[in-house]
């Protein structure tokens, strides 16, 4: 990969000054929920940060400047789960065809251990790995979007964070959804801080308040001035290391200098007739996505019946088969030899699924992890990029648990992670999205969690054809799944694809849970009759997405589940 395979074919105009970069002359702006444009789109979980990575596209910029832009920016106006307190996975595929992934995601603490989650008798303490500062792993977010950007960036570093510092000094208005989850979240906040933090009001929050947030300001302007020195050294390590302090947090000075964000290959599988790029370990999506897709690959999924108790069934049986696999063999491969390629055998995946009975649903108790050849709220977030030059960026990015631990850095101004609740504090425990996990997934200085992410990049015929993920914890690969298969399997176009009803099957907990409305109440009866038990429930996932149509147009589709908005031009 060269970094000039993204260089702009236009000369960009700098404002000298003002840090802002004017914009070239390209077609007019449009934004919306599902929305078709010819040069550029972001589709992001906030109106406010998909405008911020639009405007770095129409500026001249790249589909990896407006990925960075768009993260920072998130950082500001989606605090739930936008973060540079947090980590998480980037996927970028040039126009050529070439691809790496970054792997961001937060390590543990050098002074962690296996038991740091335990009582005297070994017994999981609720909420320690969850609701205190020990809860935090070292964050990446900042180290992965200077990494990246320095790779494959056109534009200088100071302008693409610009409009987040902008944004945090000026402040935004807030939705309703946020402002209802600012309000459920007060007492957290209040309990858990030293001093209020800018999420706290002395009146409720309302659609239309304005957050400020100045010393996230300050805290980003560090960055700008000074790249990675105003981040893990200096005076914003200081006031990571002193709330630590204050928390009997374990996040030390060394901790922070040691931090690095890695570049990794991304996984690449086929289905049918499309190549699909996505996260590889310690992402434990991207494998079980494609294992799932690898034991229905030889159904005729599309005649079965759009959400039929047939293809329900399916799919839910290849789901807690791929979820048993996780649990086992998944976890950092810098610690762990996750055998990838024997999880992925086609063979394998084969004698896998050669149990599924498709009258009669398979009990969990019954599946355990096979024997492959050797070798993680809902509070996620998911951004899709596509450049005018056809380079794209998946990226998703999470604090964990909405709002992450609830805690601030104090004097820094943003949320610390609780992603420490995504190791296996004791093996067979579940963590807070019921997952099961092993010795793979064990706790260890230095290692990263295992995470549920599953950013995606599809080809077809060589060529760039979708880009996807969503946040949702556990239901992440099993969204994402769906979103492929309305498409390649039911011919759905993008906007119905993301918006349709969900189901989801994890292994344990061994149940089926849908979005109520999703099943046609015969279906949820055939099921039942097959042996499952049903659950509703309310949104899973949040997808954005965007689909390259004939002729290059690009339609984005951003879910209707949340703040999401579709920017192109």
């Amino acid at each position: 990969m060269h970094r000039n395979l993204f260089l702009p074919p236009f000369i960009l105009v700098l404002i000298a000054g003002c840090g802002t970069v004017s914009e070239s002359k390209h077609p007019v702006f449009i934004e919306g929920r599902h929305i078709a444009a010819d040069s550029g789109m972001v589709v992001s979980a906030h109106p406010e940060s998909s405008r911020i990575g639009i405007g770095i596209l129409k500026a001249g910029g790249n589909a990896v400047d407006a990925a960075v832009a768009t993260e920072f920016s998130l950082a500001v106006c989606y605090p739930e789960a936008g973060n540079i307190g947090g980590g998480g996975f980037m996927i970028v595929r040039e126009a050529d065809g070439s691809a790496c992934m970054v792997d961001y995601r937060e390590k543990a603490p050098a002074s962690s251990s296996g038991k740091m989650y335990l009582d005297k008798s070994g017994n999981v303490i609720e909420g320690l790995s969850t609701d205190t500062h020990l809860s935090s792993g070292i964050p990446g977010t900042v180290d992965g979007m200077l990494k990246v950007h320095a790779r494959y960036g056109s534009l200088p570093f100071r302008l693409v964070i610009q409009p987040a510092i902008d944004l945090a000094k000026s402040g935004f208005p807030v939705t309703g959804d946020q402002a209802s989850d600012l309000n459920d979240a007060q007492e957290r906040f209040i309990s858990r801080n030293r001093s209020r933090p800018a999420f706290v009001k002395d009146q409720a929050w309302k659609e239309g308040d304005t957050l400020r947030q100045p010393e996230l300001a300050r805290t980003l302007e560090r960055i700008r001035d000074n790249g990675r020195e105003g981040f893990y050294s200096g005076a914003t390590a200081q006031y990571i290391i002193k709330e630590m302090r204050r928390g009997n947090g374990i996040i030390t000075a060394q901790d922070l200098e040691n931090y690095s964000a890695v570049l990794r290959d991304p996984l690449s599988g086929h289905y049918r007739n499309f190549r699909i790029l996505t996260a590889s370990p310690p992402s434990g999506g991207g494998l079980l996505l494609l294992q799932v897709l690898g034991m229905i690959e030889p159904y005729r999924i599309g005649s079965m019946g759009f959400h039929s108790a047939r293809s329900v069934h399916l799919i839910a049986e290849a789901e807690r088969r791929a979820f048993a696999d996780r649990a086992e063999y998944s976890g950092d491969p810098d610690f762990t030899a996750v055998p990838v390629s024997g999880l992925l055998d086609t063979a394998y995946l084969r004698r896998r699924i050669e149990s599924f009975d498709p009258l009669r649903a398979t009990p969990s108790s019954q599946i355990m992890a096979g024997k492959p050849l050797p070798a993680e709220s809902m509070e996620t977030t998911h951004y899709s990029v596509v450049d005018r030059m056809g380079n794209a960026v998946a990226a998703t990015t999470t604090l964990n648990n909405t709002f992450g631990s609830g805690i601030v850095a104090d004097s820094a101004g943003f949320l610390l992670n609780d992603q420490m609740d995504d190791f296996s504090a004791k093996s067979g425990v579940p963590n807070m999205y019921g997952l099961v996990g092993g010795v793979a997934n064990s706790i260890r200085p230095g290692k990263r969690m295992l995470s549920s992410m599953t950013p995606v990049i599809v080809e077809k015929d060589g060529a760039l054809f979708m880009v996807a993920g969503s946040p949702g914890g556990s239901t992440i690969p099993t969204t994402v799944l769906q979103v492929l298969t309305n498409i390649i399997d039911y011919g759905m176009n993008a906007g119905d694809a993301v918006d349709t009803g969900r189901f989801h099957h994890q292994w344990q907990p061994d149940n089926i849970t849908y979005e109520r409305r999703c099943l046609d109440p015969a279906v949820i009866d055939s099921l039942a009759t097959m042996g499952y038990k049903m659950e509703p429930r309310n949104a899973i996932g949040r997808v954005n997405a965007i689909v390259v149509l004939p002729g290059k147009r690009l339609e984005g589709a951003a879910d209707w589940r949340g703040n999401n908005a579709a920017c192109g031009y």
